[in-house]
């Protein structure tokens, strides 16, 4: 999929600021416009595509359109995309961003432990998205209310790297890769005890847990949402593991939950560690994000970006090593 600004029939669409995207249909058998609008834009509802639509916002080879207009093999649809609408309740705050790489459609960030996200109950300043606020000028609005621009999410206490989308076209196909498994997601993690084997994969589908709301679990088949979690052993270290993992889905706490579910937790997890002394303090789980692959959104090359072990990570793996 080939997103094209084409600044030149702007005009069509009236006056005022936006962004022209030009998007060629290449399927052989006809759809109709609404349906292939909601396959191509996951990000937006069908009720939102059918107001852009009776809007006037959309066309097809430049020519107004409607919901039920087949669209057929080299066909050019045209969308008009308005600026994001302001979040006065969301607060730009400033934030010292550890930025690994920026231009203006994305943004990747080397999260500190600690750090919320996204605004959430509870969680109304202080976050990722209000120190992201304070730094990109046209974040709202991208991503629903409270998630500008969020593509994937890191737990508070997870550090490492995230990317964040800085432009609608961008967070779209962000999205699109990272449910493809066009980008890959590395963490590295300390362990209680150490597998058996040097690497394998975890299987367990994860829902709530039924008695503590707050946390995850893995549940029967048939139940919660699929989810998979590879592994590698890097070193046994005594009575704990360095391991690395790749995600091949993003659930919620899913190297957290699926590390407690084979009995080995992480180091320091408030929630799904053992309550025992550490070898050190720790200010949550020993999980760091380090190793982030995707394709840009627009210009389509391979990007791969690290970001090196915060000072506690690696202060706790040379504790360790010097008590085993």
């Amino acid at each position: 999929m080939r997103y094209q600004v084409n600044s030149e029939h702007n005009s069509l669409f009236g006056e005022g600021e936006g962004e022209l995207i030009e998007i060629k249909y290449k399927f052989e058998l006809p759809m109709r416009l609404d349906r292939w609008l909601v396959s191509q834009r996951p990000e937006q509802s069908r009720t939102s595509i059918q107001n852009f639509i009776n809007s006037g916002l959309i066309l097809i080879n430049y020519k107004p359109a409607k919901a039920k207009t087949p669209l057929k093999q080299g066909d050019n649809v045209q969308i008009w995309l308005t600026p994001p609408e302001p979040l006065p309740y969301l607060k730009p705050e400033k934030m010292d961003l550890d930025i690994l790489f920026e231009d203006k459609h994305i943004i990747v960030i080397n999260k500190s432990s600690g750090v919320t996200v996204h605004p959430a109950p509870g969680h109304k300043s202080g976050t990722l998205v209000n120190g992201l606020l304070a730094h990109c000028k046209n974040l709202p609005g991208i991503n629903g209310k409270l998630r500008p621009g969020i593509v994937h999410r890191l737990d508070k206490d997870t550090s490492g790297c995230i990317v964040v989308a800085k432009s609608q076209e961008a967070l779209v196909n962000l999205q699109l890769q990272i449910k493809n498994k066009i980008a890959s997601r590395n963490y590295l993690a300390v362990i209680h005890g150490a597998p058996k084997q040097k690497e394998g994969k975890i299987l367990g589908n994860i829902g709530r847990h039924p008695n503590d709301r707050k946390k995850y679990t893995v549940v029967e088949e048939n139940e919660g949402r699929y989810a998979c979690t590879h592994w590698k052993l890097i070193e046994k270290i005594g009575n704990y593991s360095l391991m690395s993992f790749k995600l091949d889905t993003g659930r919620t706490h899913q190297i957290r939950v699926h590390c407690a579910y084979i009995k080995h937790p992480i180091l320091g997890d408030p929630l799904y560690g053992r309550c025992k002394k550490l070898p050190c303090n720790l200010s949550g789980q020993a999980l760091h994000a380090n190793r982030l692959g995707l394709i840009h959104p627009i210009n389509g090359n391979e990007m791969i970006f690290e970001a090196d072990l915060p000072y506690e990570f690696q202060k706790l793996l040379k504790t360790i090593k010097k008590i085993n």
